[in-house]
């Protein structure tokens, strides 16, 4: 698995924990540290800190009064509380990312996908598909 899709894996699972447990963002990000090395124990592997799954993580929750009103406004019909946990952080997470302008969109919103795959089901991937592409088509614009 490549580097940085761990990375956006492993933020997902941060923010996810965040956004249920209602804790205090380092506590979330703490807590999957130590799910880590619980896990990695019997092989005493030494745990690095993902700088890039805390960077998403970070950046995410410091944008989100920005980043839910732009998802809110373009999912029509659908309101951020009602949404599967799992679905609104994905595009919290590519929000973000879309938003920094480091990769292509489409590059971003693949891993989404991708995250959807993995994580959700096919109404939730054409979902977060349909809401990722019309919010890139408004910043393109």
């Amino acid at each position: 698995m490549a580097a940085r899709h761990r990375s956006r894996l492993r933020a997902l699972q941060v923010l996810f924990n965040w956004d249920m447990r209602k804790q205090p963002l380092d506590q979330a990000i703490a807590s999957y540290y130590d799910t880590l090395h619980a896990e990695d124990s019997e092989t005493e592997v030494q745990l690095k800190p993902d700088r890039f799954m805390e960077e998403l993580v970070r950046g995410a929750v410091a944008s989100m009064p920005e980043i839910d009103k732009q998802i809110e406004a373009t999912a029509a019909n659908w309101r951020l509380e009602r949404m599967p946990a799992v679905d609104r952080n994905i595009l919290r997470l590519a929000v973000y990312e879309l938003k920094q302008r480091v990769l292509p969109a489409p590059v971003i919103i693949d891993e989404a996908l991708d995250l959807a795959r993995q994580f959700s089901g096919d109404e939730s991937m054409s979902f977060i598909n349909g809401v990722l592409d019309a919010i890139n088509k408004q910043a393109s614009s």
